[in-house]
């Protein structure tokens, strides 16, 4: 008879994390700030941990500027995207807060390392871009946001 391995069961972590759309009116259309990795080709939203301490807000607005270099304002909340990942020895389920956001002054040429790439792209490319189908969802409700806000 054939063993059967055994495989110990994997911890389930919760994760939180929290980021934004950070849009901009361009002539008579809307632009979002993309965030883009030349080693995997892909192209996000940005987002990241929160600080020990920190609220939501302040993490998505610490984030998006790290990780832009703009400075943002919060317009509204986006609501939340999940999905799980495997990290050794665990089952990780992310938690991700989005934020329509606008910006208020800096320079994407000020972004951190985490990206190689960061910068304004035309709504349709956007969506072409956008590297999850979860991210092009997010990208709907800021349009929607922003749209009914202007």
């Amino acid at each position: 008879m054939p063993s059967i391995r055994s495989r110990r069961p994997s911890r389930v972590r919760t994760a939180i994390a929290a980021g934004g759309v950070v849009m901009r009116r361009r002539n008579d259309d809307w632009e979002v700030v993309l965030a883009g990795r030349q080693s995997d080709g892909t192209w996000v939203f940005p987002k990241g941990t929160p600080d020990r301490g920190e609220s939501i807000e302040e993490t998505a607005e610490r984030e998006v500027r790290e990780e832009t270099g703009l400075d943002v304002r919060i317009l509204r909340p986006l609501g939340q995207t999940d999905y799980w990942f495997a990290a050794p020895g665990e089952r990780v389920h992310k938690f991700v807060h989005f934020f329509l956001m606008e910006p208020t002054g800096g320079d994407l040429s000020a972004h951190d390392h985490e990206y190689d790439e960061v910068r304004w792209v035309p709504l349709a490319e956007a969506r072409r871009m956008l590297s999850f189908d979860t991210y092009r969802e997010v990208l709907d409700r800021a349009v929607a946001a922003a749209r009914e806000a202007a």
